[in-house]
């Protein structure tokens, strides 16, 4: 049974799909929040903070010691979390690629930043990497999303309530935009799968902003 399911996966990941799906996870859990707080800001953000590699942690570490750094890093951070997002959808779209093959690579994205296989399966949010892949499958509803964001981020200064509320609005659009499903798939489970992950990762946070004790990103 198990050199079945063993054969099954070699035979997945091997295969011309499979290789995008692998690619997009293992470029997905590269964790450049870690990497640029440790190799230029000279701090473990793992062992710093909320502990998250992603760019609120990088920005809240980092702003103690050097706060314009910690702006450049930051914002660094949150740039190449989206890129690696979008990167093999955009290549295997170029390459001819279904539509459901690019909702696929996508999930196995955030997946990867969420679950690094560089940090022993920890991880970011996925809020930088879903909005990089969101924002190439279904741009209207991202940005509908990320203006959310941008004015409850901004107003809040919360970081995760932006984030759970932007990723709400996300959902409740793709249903008008697209009521029979996701544009040439026609279903919404890649975003039921990708939105999942993202409030799993967010379960400390909800809890946090349940007991008002959740912080502020000054």
């Amino acid at each position: 049974m198990n050199d079945t399911i063993f054969s099954g996966l070699i035979e997945l990941f091997t295969s011309f799909n499979g290789t995008f799906y692998l690619a997009a996870y293992l470029i997905g859990g590269i964790p450049f929040g870690y990497l640029l707080a440790k190799y230029i800001g000279g701090v473990n953000i793992k062992e710093a903070g909320s502990g998250n590699i992603g760019a609120t942690n990088v920005l809240r570490v980092l702003k103690e010691k050097d706060p314009s750094l910690a702006k450049k890093l930051g914002a660094l951070t949150l740039f190449l979390d989206a890129i690696k997002g979008a990167l093999v959808i955009v290549i295997a779209k170029f390459m001819g690629a279904s539509a459901n093959t690019l909702w696929a690579i996508g999930v196995f994205a955030v997946i990867g930043h969420c679950f690094s296989p560089y940090l022993r399966f920890e991880g970011g949010k996925g809020v930088a990497t879903g909005f990089g892949v969101l924002l190439t499958l279904m741009p209207k509803v991202t940005l509908i999303a990320f203006i959310v964001w941008l004015i409850f981020a901004k107003g809040l200064k919360i970081s995760s309530l932006a984030s759970l509320l932007a990723l709400a609005t996300l959902l409740i659009a793709s249903y008008f935009f697209y009521p029979n499903g996701l544009p040439n798939i026609h279903s919404f489970a890649p975003l039921y799968i990708i939105a999942f992950i993202v409030v799993y990762k967010h379960i400390p946070n909800i809890i946090r902003l349940i007991n008002k004790e959740e912080g502020k990103v000054v």
